[in-house]
């Protein structure tokens, strides 16, 4: 699992695990934009059923700029994980640069009632320098 998805945190029970392409297909070097898919795993490892409510992502290009996100529920949805089971999506991010990284986390909702932060884990995003 590592190979596919060498990126990953745990937190209470949830794995996020998280592998990332650069997709040349998708980027206009030469006017300055790189593009990255990211597919992310979370499995539950818990003992009970978990919802992501919302995501929280912070993107830092390569001069160190941040930029947040936060957003309801990924691709459109808010899953229910149950014990055992994962949840899979793929995504994609922009820069303005050819390096960057990506970190944050989602909150997961517990069957009573609780929530928490599950850790997103911090990746790297490398594409190609632009020659002149």
């Amino acid at each position: 699992m590592k190979a596919l998805f060498p990126h990953e945190a745990i937190t209470r029970g949830i794995t996020v695990r998280v592998s990332v392409s650069f997709l040349p297909e998708q980027s206009e070097l030469a006017r300055g934009r790189w593009f990255w898919a990211y597919h992310v795993r979370l499995e539950n490892g818990g003992d009970e059923a978990v919802q992501l409510l919302t995501r929280h992502w912070i993107i830092t290009d390569g001069r160190g700029y941040r930029h947040e996100v936060e957003g309801e529920g990924v691709v459109g949805e808010q899953p229910i994980i149950e014990p055992g089971d994962s949840y899979d999506y793929v995504s994609g991010c922009p820069l303005a640069t050819p390096t960057g990284a990506m970190e944050g986390s989602y909150r997961m909702l517990q069957s009573d009632g609780t929530t928490f932060d599950a850790a997103i884990p911090r990746f790297a995003l490398v594409g190609p320098a632009v020659t002149e």
